[in-house]
């Protein structure tokens, strides 16, 4: 059987997403606060058979650049306005009977239990289709947010998000999946001995369990994350089983993706269980010219100090003291270490300014833009796929919801003629729709401290 691909369709439950021109083009909708927006496009992901929509977040309104509020705001850039996506996954969900829903949730500034606990009842209330997209949190703004002065240490915090994952896998595993016995003549609602506490008590985090939601569909959602950073790859490698990545070249892409499989078997895991999701925004048309014209657009409705504006929240860096018209210098950044780098990569290489990254990260945060016809579109996805840069695709819009509706009327059906893509769900869980096995207690990472409840 030819190998498949899988998709994501990327947003963030805001105005935009990879693109910040998206909500000045014309064709979009901007009414992003009302529920029949995000119903709209979980429908049309649905219609195309996509694995899951795939929801970024951000705790903070972006203010590092400039260490203001004001131009952020007039320019509508990243996290400016953003819902709780895991409200507005479980509206998808609501409407959607296949399609997966992939939820970011932090590990620097809540507590495993609390967690434990949102995506367990999920994956209930989807019938098993959620994930949990990790992420370590890494602006000063999330974390005065939450009370502290500054954001926790790069390396500090991936490890203390080791231990955040390792006591949620735990608090999943409280409850045995036939401890719910719901018995209405002998009476017996659950089966005590099937029932644990989990007793975890660590260097950072402490949980009495067991968690009070029983055994999900799922066993535990799917994982996911999006490691750049040597640390955060290896942490990636060790727990994702699906792993969202930005470059914009074919070499880097092939590069990543050959780094994570070698460090997945370094830490005992089946490569094929890891699954690599390069983004990239399609620009279709009825002919080239006109998918030409499409990107033309778009791209010259970026703004490249919004660019710079979400190029300072990702690293935690204030670019605003930089001359724009210089070449983009050698600096240290504490936040998204991987994705500066592949911007100064390309800069040195393309011999850019600070203002053209700005304009280029405007346009999609480092994306590559696929553009053409549908069977120029799906030349460059199977391309990318056959040469081992990708298990899927992560697919984010220049227009919401006309992208979407462009790839899937379009590209899906060339990509289903080539046989690179179902053409019907065959399961009904996202593990299911990933091709990923079924959970067993050795999946829920080192041996839990348990006991049963008495």
């Amino acid at each position: 059987m030819t190998r498949q691909l899988h998709l994501g369709g990327f947003q963030i439950a805001s105005q935009v997403t990879h693109s910040h021109a998206a909500w000045r083009h014309p064709a979009s909708d901007t009414d992003f606060l009302r529920p029949e927006y995000y119903h709209r496009i979980g429908r049309i992901l649905e219609r195309g058979k996509f694995d899951f929509v795939f929801f970024a977040d951000l705790l903070a309104a972006p203010v590092r650049f400039g260490d203001g509020i004001a131009e952020p705001l007039r320019r509508g850039t990243q996290a400016t306005a953003t819902l709780d996506p895991s409200i507005v996954a479980a509206s998808i969900a609501a409407v959607t009977s296949r399609l997966g829903v992939a939820i970011t949730k932090s590990a620097t500034y809540f507590h495993p239990y609390e967690l434990a606990r949102i995506f367990a009842s999920l994956d209930h209330l989807t019938k098993g289709r959620v994930a949990w997209n990790i992420v370590t949190s890494l602006t000063q703004g999330e974390a005065q947010n939450f009370g502290h002065d500054d954001h926790l240490d790069h390396e500090f915090r991936y490890e203390r998000a080791d231990e955040f994952v390792r006591t949620t896998l735990e608090l999943w595993s409280s409850w045995e999946p036939d401890a719910l016995v719901r018995d209405k003549a002998s009476g017996v609602f659950a089966d005590p001995s099937r029932v644990r506490h989990v007793d975890h008590d660590g260097p950072y985090f402490r949980s009495r369990g067991p968690l009070n939601v029983p055994h999900s569909p799922q066993g535990r959602p799917v994982l996911i994350q999006a490691g750049s950073s040597s640390t955060g790859k290896d942490f990636a490698a060790r727990w994702a089983e699906a792993i969202f990545e930005i470059d914009p070249t074919p070499e880097g892409r092939r590069a990543y993706y050959d780094d994570i499989k070698s460090r997945a078997v370094n830490f005992g895991r089946d490569p094929d269980h890891v699954l690599i999701f390069p983004a990239f925004i399609p620009f279709i048309g009825e002919t080239e010219s006109i998918a030409r014209e499409k990107q033309a657009f778009h791209n010259e409705l970026a703004d490249p100090i919004s660019g710079l504006i979400t190029l300072s929240v990702h690293t935690d860096h204030d670019f605003s003291q930089y001359d724009l018209d210089a070449p983009v210098e050698d600096v240290q950044v504490s936040g998204t270490q991987g994705l500066f780098d592949t911007a100064r990569r390309v800069a040195n290489r393309d011999n850019l300014t600070l203002r053209d990254i700005g304009k280029w990260y405007a346009q999609g945060v480092l994306l590559p833009q696929f553009v053409g016809t549908a069977t120029q579109v799906a030349d460059q996805i199977e391309e990318s796929f056959s040469a081992a840069e990708a298990d899927g695709f992560m697919v984010s819009a220049a227009s919401t919801p006309g992208t979407f509706n462009d790839f899937v009327d379009a590209v899906v059906p060339e990509l289903q003629r080539r046989k690179l893509f179902r053409t019907e769900y065959t399961g009904s869980t996202l593990r299911e729709h990933l091709g990923l096995p079924a959970v067993t207690p050795a999946d829920f990472g080192s041996a839990p401290r348990i006991r049963a409840v008495s």
